[in-house]
């Protein structure tokens, strides 16, 4: 969200809770979400061990690395963890002091007991026996607007077409993942993930198709940005809700939807 304002990119690509905070500092060249990518969260957590008969009481009296505080992957691990009666920071420790990027390497590590990781580091980690995934978080946690795409006001109102173009384009994607194997997207995305055998692309794609993690229409709804602020707000994380009307708009996926077939 930094490069937005700045103009260092034209359109960018993160969970819609940081449209919310910068709506909320005033700006008026606000950013507006256009285009809804994923529906789920897309992490998982690992034990240290094969837990089969997992249940989210197995965390108690353990520490979680849950990413950092404030962050949507912190925030969903912790709507998880209290919809399963499992509070944060009284049942279980979650540290928010380990950056994103090395979350993985400090577990491996020796560090905490639990570690939430995306793919394809997750079953990478699962198959080197560093790790084993015990659950998902976005099957837990239900239907979030997880990842969206949003351009600044300015440029929405003055480069329409390209905004529409580039709708367009994702929708497309969007529609061959639906009509695709896990074998052919994992063909598809491989060259992006040089670290990654084919095996567990697959079985990557698979994961995410199985749990309806992509949104395949687009559509940032009211509910569902109403369901991530209070999940923001349950954290603790948010003062005042930011208006739907203001930080979304459909137009541009709905044309998509109705022109592309």
């Amino acid at each position: 969200m930094l490069s937005l304002p700045s103009s260092q990119v034209d359109i960018g690509f993160m969970g819609p809770e940081a449209s919310v905070y910068v709506f909320n500092q005033g700006k008026e060249d606000y950013a507006i979400n256009f285009a809804q990518l994923t529906q789920r969260d897309g992490s998982f957590l690992l034990a240290r061990k094969p837990m089969p008969n997992f249940t989210f009481a197995d965390v108690s009296g353990k520490t979680i690395i849950g990413g950092r505080k404030g962050g949507m992957p912190e925030m969903t691990l912790e709507y998880v963890l209290k919809e399963n009666n499992v509070v944060p920071e009284k049942d279980v420790t979650v540290r928010t002091d380990i950056q994103f990027a090395v979350m993985a390497g400090a577990f491996t590590g020796g560090e905490g007991d639990f570690v939430t990781l995306f793919e394809p580091v997750a079953s990478m980690l699962e198959k080197e026996g560093a790790g084993h995934i015990v659950a998902s978080i976005g099957e837990a946690g239900g239907y979030i607007p997880y990842t969206c795409y949003c351009a600044k006001k300015s440029l929405i109102e003055s480069n329409p077409k390209v905004i529409q173009s580039f709708t367009n384009a994702i929708y497309k994607g969007m529609k061959w993942v639906e009509t695709h194997t896990p074998e052919e997207i994992a063909q598809s995305i491989s060259p992006q993930f040089p670290d990654a055998d084919l095996e567990i692309l697959t079985e990557v794609a698979k994961r995410y198709k199985d749990q309806d993690t992509w949104k395949p229409d687009l559509v940032l709804t009211k509910e569902g940005l109403n369901h991530m602020m209070d999940i923001i707000e349950l954290a603790g994380e948010l003062d005042q809700r930011a208006p739907y009307e203001k930080i979304v708009t459909t137009k541009f996926a709905q044309e998509a939807m109705q022109s592309i077939q």
